[in-house]
């Protein structure tokens, strides 16, 4: 370089030559100028990303299997970025770090915690990192870093229940949830349904909200060495069974369920089984009451929390499944139960429609106990229609794949930080 040349005018003019623009004859304006070199330093420089995994695990249903995937899938796809992984206790002791750009941090702070917003917060600061993933809308509200954030659901906006029983709570909720998601550079929703809760109810811009369908694992396809004899003998199960699985909680619609396969009982005769796996909530005590007001202890199997495998020969030997929800953002136990080859009876109400697909499975409305009945009772005995909705069920649920969704953040990431 001569001794009076300029190195940043010379790299003004790469920059510019490797976009296209001539220098001596078309030169842009400084905004241009400013954008395409911050393009071009993000084409060619890793990010420090991190990921809040307090929620992760391979065990979890929903958001614990979200964020188990993603972690495993970046580790996969990505050969640029570094990752930065937060952790709870036990998490954080079981967790291998997949690769060199991965490394883990303690962050052993329950959601809906004064720790989560003070004591997260100082840990997040300390990673000075280019860009934050919050699997959950759960965030520091005072995180003033860039930021991306998974919406799975708002469930508690149109359901809280018993979560959020004072006026504190639900205020801290809403506050939290509207915060993320204006601070937030891009939004991920994980179904259209989840897109439209998000602009309708918080105003959010349609071109901030990017749509990743989450996967599903094809393990659930795979024979399982758990046979039906092993279900009876460990759950009681020797009848043929339709089967729940899923957490107890109001807007899940086990109650109505109940009364559905009660209905159904009396008219046919007890010939069937129903199997509800799940930790019994004593928040949520209508379920074990509604089964023994109903004197259904012997045909409804309550069978607790159960393994993968055990989870997967449930699906595998189940008659049917029944996902009577009045709310889901998205709903991973209908596409398992397709991916096992059982045809499938969900509500025709938010994502699960959309999620399922026309023609894959027989839709009903939760809030009428005679048509959930009527629905368990043709998915039963109706063989024609149960050949349908397995072939066409497994086609539709193999199409949902995590390196997809994946790929998908991964383009989230890179829009987002653009904006800077």
């Amino acid at each position: 370089m001569g001794k009076h040349s300029n190195p940043l005018k010379s790299l003004r003019q790469s920059l510019m030559l490797s976009f296209g623009i001539c220098p001596r004859f078309d030169t842009p304006s400084p905004p241009r100028i400013r954008a395409i070199c911050a393009q071009t330093l993000f084409l060619a420089t890793s990010m420090r990303i991190g990921i809040d995994a307090r929620m992760y695990g391979p065990g979890f249903t929903g958001i614990g299997r979200y964020t188990y995937e993603l972690i495993r899938h970046l580790a996969l796809l990505d050969t640029v970025n570094d990752y930065v992984v937060f952790l709870r206790k036990e998490a954080f002791d079981s967790f291998a770090v997949p690769n060199p750009r991965f490394s883990k941090v303690l962050a052993d702070f329950p959601h809906y915690s004064l720790s989560e917003q003070t004591r997260f917060l100082r840990v997040l600061n300390q990673e000075h990192l280019d860009l934050m993933h919050f699997c959950h809308f759960n965030a520091p509200i005072f995180y003033r870093r860039p930021c991306v954030v998974t919406i799975h659901d708002l469930t508690l906006s149109f359901f809280p229940g018993k979560k959020m029983t004072s006026w504190i709570q639900r205020l801290a909720y809403h506050f939290t949830l509207k915060t993320i998601t204006r601070k937030a550079k891009r939004i991920i929703a994980v179904s259209q349904n989840t897109k439209a809760d998000l602009i309708q109810l918080l105003s959010i811009p349609e071109s901030k909200i990017q749509v990743a369908y989450p996967g599903v694992s094809p393990t659930f396809a795979e024979p399982t060495s758990i046979t039906k004899k092993d279900l009876e003998s460990r759950f009681g199960l020797g009848k043929p069974f339709f089967l729940y699985t899923g957490v107890w909680r109001d807007h899940k619609n086990v109650v109505g369920l109940l009364h559905a396969f009660h209905g159904l009982c009396k008219e046919g005769g007890e010939k069937y089984q129903l199997a509800i796996t799940g930790r019994p909530n004593p928040s949520y005590p209508e379920i074990e009451e509604t089964v023994k007001t109903l004197n259904l202890e012997q045909d409804v199997r309550l069978t607790g929390l159960v393994s993968e495998e055990e989870l997967k020969a449930l699906y595998q030997h189940a008659l049917a499944y029944a996902f009577p929800s009045f709310y889901e953002g998205f709903g991973f136990p209908p596409l398992e139960a397709m991916l096992c080859g059982i045809p499938v009876a969900a509500s025709n109400t938010s994502s699960i429609p959309e999620v399922c697909g026309e023609g894959n499975a027989l839709f009903f409305n939760p809030y009428n106990i005679p048509e959930i009945q009527q629905a368990l009772g043709r998915i039963a005995s109706d063989q024609d229609l149960r050949n349908n909705l397995i072939e066409n069920g497994r086609k539709h649920a193999s199409q949902f794949k995590w390196e997809t969704m994946v790929k998908a953040v991964l383009d989230v990431y890179t829009s987002a930080t653009q904006d800077f």
